[in-house]
Formats: C-alpha cells, sequence, structure tokens
C-alpha cells in the first residue's frame, strides 16, 4: 500500500499474474488503458512497411528522401502537440477524457490515410494520428500508475510497454496480410481505427483516476474505486495518505495561487524529477530505437535484402524480440529496479551498435561491382554511369549513390558477382525480375547481410527491457501529484520532439555520411546516456509515490547504483514503525 515503503522482489510479478483471479478489475483498468500504448506501437510499425508500397503508389514519394521523412514525421510532430497539450488536458479535465480525445484523433486520422489520393492528404491524415497518439503516450501510463497498487505498480506500467511493442508486432503482421491485397498501405493504416474504437467503448465504462478525483474534491467517487483496487486490509491506510498528500498540494496551491512554471522548476523536487524524466525520454529517442522501428524495413533493404516481402518478414522477427523484451522487462523491472535495468540496457545496446556499424561498413565497401557487359544487356543504362570517365570503377554502392534514378540489376547466376547499373523505373524492375534477377534501388546486395539482421535482433533484445520500458515507469512515478499532469506532458513532449529529430534525419544521414556512421553516431550517444543515468537517474523500485517525492528532496549523487542509499533505508525503518 502506499502508507508504507513495500519491499519488492520476483514475488511483484507473481502478485501482478495472480490479478487476473483475485482482483481481475485492476488488469481490466490496465489493459483498457493500455490499448493507448497498442495503438503508439501499432502507428511507429505500421508506417516502415506501408512505406515500402506508398513509395510504389506515389513516385514522388519513391524519389524524395525528404517526403518519406515527412510522411513518418509529421506523425511525431502531431504528436509533440498532443503531448504539450495533453499535460493541460490530463490535470484539467481527467486521465479517462484525455485518453478519450487521443482515441477520437486516432480513428479521424486513419479514416484520412486509408482514403488518401494524394501525399499532402495522407500526411494531414498523419498529422491526427500524431496528436492521438502523443496525448496517449502520456495519458495511459498514468492512469496506470495511478490505478495500480503500489506493489505491482512497475509492473502494470510495464504492461504499457509490453502493449506498445505488442502494436508494433501486430502492425508487421497485418502488413504482411495485405502484402497481396489490393490497396495494400491503405489497409495497413486504415486497420488502426480499430482497436481505437474498442478503447473509446471500453473506456466509456471505466472511472476516472482516483489520484485525480480526490485532487478535484470528489473523494467519495476516489473511495469507491480505491476500495475496488486494493484489498479490505489496506484501503483506509491508502484512502487516509492520498487525503493527506492531496491536502499538502491545496495548501500549496493556496498559498501560490497557481502553479506556475518558474515556481515549479524553482521547486527542487520537481526540477530533479524532469531532469531525469526527460533526460531518459530524450536519450531514449537518441540512441536510435525508432530509426529501427520506423525504418527497419528499409534497413533490411539497404542490408542486401531486395524483396519487399523479404523486409518485411524480416523486421517481423525484431518486432517479435521487441515484445519478447517488453514481458522480460514486466518481471525484472520490480525485481532488479528501474535503474539497474535500464544500465544494463544500454550497454547491450552499445555492443549492438557496434555490430550494427561493423556490418554495414563492410557491406558499403565490399558491394559487388558493376559490369559494362551486364549493363549493355538491358539497353537502358543509367545516365551517370554512362558519362562517367572511370566506368570500370563503379560498385553497386556507386551506383545507387549516384542519382535517385539509379538501380542495381544482380548477377543472375550469383547476387555477389558483377551485376547492371540501369535506369531505376517500374519497366527496368520488370525486366531484372523476369531474368530471375534481384533487383535494388535502396542496399546491395552482400554476404554480411544476416549479420545485419542479428545486429538489429541483439540491439532490440537489448533496448526493449530496460530502456524501452523503464523512461515511461519512471515518469509516471516521479513527479508530485499537483505537477504530475504538466511534467509527464513536458517529458513526453521531449520524447516526441527528440523523435521527430532522429526519424527526420535518418534516412538524410545515412545518404550524406553512409549508415556505418550514423549508427556510430548512436553509440557516442549511448554512451553519453550511461553517464547521464548514474549521475541523474535515482532507484524508484518499491517506494509510494509519496516517499519518491521525500526521496528526490534529499537526494545526493549515488554512483554505487547498485546499492540503496543510506536515506531509502531510514526511510524504510521510518515507514515500518509507523505502521506497527
Amino acid at each position: 500500500m502506499e502508507g508504507g515503503v513495500v519491499e519488492v522482489d520476483a514475488s511483484a510479478f507473481r502478485e501482478c499474474l495472480s490479478l487476473s483471479w483475485k482482483n481481475p478489475y485492476v488488469l481490466r483498468l490496465a489493459f483498457s488503458a493500455g490499448i493507448g500504448g497498442l495503438l503508439f506501437g501499432y502507428d511507429t510499425g505500421v508506417i516502415s512497411g506501408a512505406l515500402l508500397y506508398i513509395r510504389d503508389d506515389f513516385k514522388a514519394v519513391d524519389r524524395k528522401t525528404w517526403l518519406q521523412e515527412a510522411i513518418v514525421s509529421m506523425a511525431l510532430a502531431g504528436a509533440i502537440i498532443g503531448a504539450a497539450v495533453g499535460g493541460w488536458i490530463n490535470d484539467r479535465f481527467g486521465r479517462r477524457k484525455a485518453i478519450l480525445l487521443a482515441d477520437t484523433l486516432f480513428f479521424i486520422g486513419s479514416a484520412v490515410m486509408a482514403a488518401a489520393t494524394n501525399p499532402s492528404i495522407l500526411i494531414v491524415g498523419r498529422v491526427f494520428v500524431g496528436l492521438g497518439v502523443g496525448m496517449a503516450s502520456m495519458a495511459s501510463p498514468l492512469y496506470i500508475s495511478e490505478a495500480s497498487p503500489t506493489r505491482v505498480r512497475g509492473a502494470l506500467v510495464s504492461l504499457n510497454g509490453f502493449l506498445i511493442t505488442g502494436g508494433q508486432f501486430l502492425s508487421y503482421l497485418i502488413n504482411l496480410a495485405f502484402t497481396k491485397a489490393p490497396g495494400t498501405w491503405r489497409w495497413m493504416l486504415g486497420v488502426a481505427a480499430v482497436p481505437a474504437l474498442i478503447q473509446i467503448i471500453l473506456m466509456i465504462m471505466l472511472p476516472e483516476s482516483p489520484r485525480w478525483l480526490f485532487r478535484k474534491g470528489r473523494e467519495e467517487e476516489g473511495k469507491a474505486i480505491l476500495r475496488k483496487i486494493y484489498p479490505p486490509q489496506e484501503v483506509e491506510a491508502e484512502i487516509n495518505t492520498l487525503r493527506e498528500s492531496v491536502e499538502l498540494e491545496i495548501k500549496e496551491a493556496e498559498a501560490t495561487d497557481k502553479a506556475s512554471m518558474v515556481k515549479m522548476l524553482k521547486t527542487k523536487t520537481v526540477r530533479r524529477g524532469l531532469y531525469a524524466g526527460m533526460g531518459l525520454q530524450i536519450f531514449q529517442q537518441f540512441v536510435g530505437i525508432n530509426t529501427v522501428m520506423y525504418y527497419s524495413p528499409t534497413i533490411v533493404q539497404l542490408a542486401g535484402f531486395a524483396s519487399n516481402r523479404t523486409a518485411l518478414l524480416l523486421s517481423l522477427v525484431t518486432s517479435g524480440l521487441n515484445a519478447f523484451g517488453s514481458i522480460l522487462s514486466i518481471y525484472f523491472i520490480d525485481r532488479t529496479g528501474r535503474k539497474k535495468l535500464v544500465l544494463f540496457s544500454l550497454v547491450g545496446v552499445v555492443f549492438s551498435l557496434v555490430v550494427l556499424t561493423v556490418v554495414f561498413h563492410q557491406s558499403t565497401t565490399h558491394s559487388p561491382m558493376v559490369s559494362a557487359i551486364e549493363t549493355s544487356h538491358f539497353n537502358n543504362t543509367c545516365p551517370d554511369y554512362h558519362t562517367s570517365v572511370n566506368p570500370s570503377g563503379w560498385d553497386c554502392m556507386k551506383c545507387l549513390k549516384a542519382s535517385p534514378e539509379c538501380g542495381f540489376c544482380a548477377s543472375g547466376t550469383n547476387k555477389l558477382l558483377p551485376g547492371a547499373c540501369l535506369i531505376s523505373n517500374d519497366t527496368t524492375k520488370d525486366q531484372c525480375h523476369k531474368e530471375d534477377r534481384l533487383w535494388y534501388t535502396r542496399g546491395c546486395p552482400s554476404k554480411f547481410g544476416w549479420l545485419a539482421i542479428v545486429g538489429l535482433a541483439l540491439y532490440i533484445i537489448f533496448f526493449s527491457p530496460g530502456m524501452g520500458t523503464v523512461p515511461w515507469v519512471v515518469n509516471s512515478e516521479i513527479y508530485p501529484l499537483r505537477y504530475r499532469g504538466i511534467c509527464g506532458g513536458m517529458a513526453s513532449t521531449s520524447n516526441w520532439v527528440s523523435n521527430l529529430i532522429v526519424a527526420q534525419s535518418f534516412l538524410s544521414l545515412t545518404q550524406a555520411i553512409g549508415t556505418s556512421w550514423t549508427f556510430m553516431i548512436f553509440i557516442f550517444i549511448t554512451v553519453a546516456a550511461i553517464i547521464f543515468v548514474v549521475i541523474f537517474v535515482p532507484e524508484t523500485k518499491g517506494l509510494p509515490m509519496e516517499e519518491v517525492e521525500k526521496m528526490l528532496e534529499r537526494r545526493s549523487l549515488n554512483f554505487k547504483f547498485w546499492q540503496r542509499s543510506s536515506h531509502y533505508g531510514e526511510g524504510v525503518s521510518t515507514q515500518k514503525t509507523q505502521s506497527i
């Protein structure tokens, strides 16, 4: 209960599982709100596969990298606005209404995208979807956190993370299912309206967050919900603790009239919470996760796998590993703690990024040569190759980088042997395929391609249990109640701004400096993230939300992150004495 610190171990995971029959109401709240995470994940994953087919339908998109980045990134721009406004909506109108509004926007956006007749309309639909995802990204974990018993709070908020990755996995399944259907990408994007509609129905039947109700003076409604969440022997203590916390907040609010930004930032606990919360959200994006999720089929093609369907199928594997990693997080987050889990995650991410950097460097420098004989066989040579001073020095990678209008038709005998540098259009592509050759426009044939898949898989396995989940869990529990909506909105906004920067620049970076150097940049950022976590991120495992605030107030740097601070031990002793 929140009146005292509970020592959390592996039993928290077992207790979370036992809720399914002990108190299904709590799981119902968590799963219903968690559909917001599913929508977040579905949108992240679906666009990566849909983009392959959007490029086929809209030739302007295929030829212009910035337009591909815009289609991905405009949803992120919408999410930035959604997260920023969502903080105010959460505090003013409640967590439940914020989730319902997010679903409505997502539903509208999905319908607009499915009916888009040109890239501009598609981008408008992406903005609507982004607004919904941005609001849901902070409202869903906040609702789950405030409606969960302390002992299993981390595991249940991690459930939201699992549903994000589950949504990504589902999106790849949907993408594969519609690869042969007429209107491929329209179905892929339009299906997203279904879970949004389901969540609207479920959330209409659920109550508001008990914490928000107490804050708004609707104490009896809050008590009724708490009695459904907590066992009878714990509920009164929880009600008293929550009432005291809210009364303290209201007294402070009356003394300062309103929660001004200056006042908020001058508050030590809020400031330290924002350092940790916003920092984690920013680094979550800048270590490169959504380049992997948004562009994983494209990355697979860059590694030398030519077929759209093959790229989607291999991306499905990485998405499945992402979902598996989230399940691991549910088990470990209340066993090992947030800080140790995220540090282990980041060390693994560095290792996997090193693998990807080496693989893409080798693929780039050892691509098949261009054969003049093979090229002349097709009678539609790439103009840049035809006018080149030294065509004998051309390889596949030079052919593709020469112009967006050039493609590489691999040798029919062995894809690693010299091939042809040709004009990139549907006619040439069909001619190449008729001779049982592979057609490349993104990456080149490579004997190292399978290692890129291994590198992507390792990246996901290490990222998902720690950096994939911990930032959302920490942000749902680290801020004082009065500022929780605003601070959560600021942290979510920082996440989406970072997401936008990375997504908008990734393809351009790969073209400008190469894929291997792009991953090298992510390595340096991940090392910086490790240093940041050691210095600025506190351990909140097993702490009631009121105790988290006290811990931030007296916190000093603790470089021995594997140990609890002495203050924590004192807090536990004090709380246990009070409970007795």
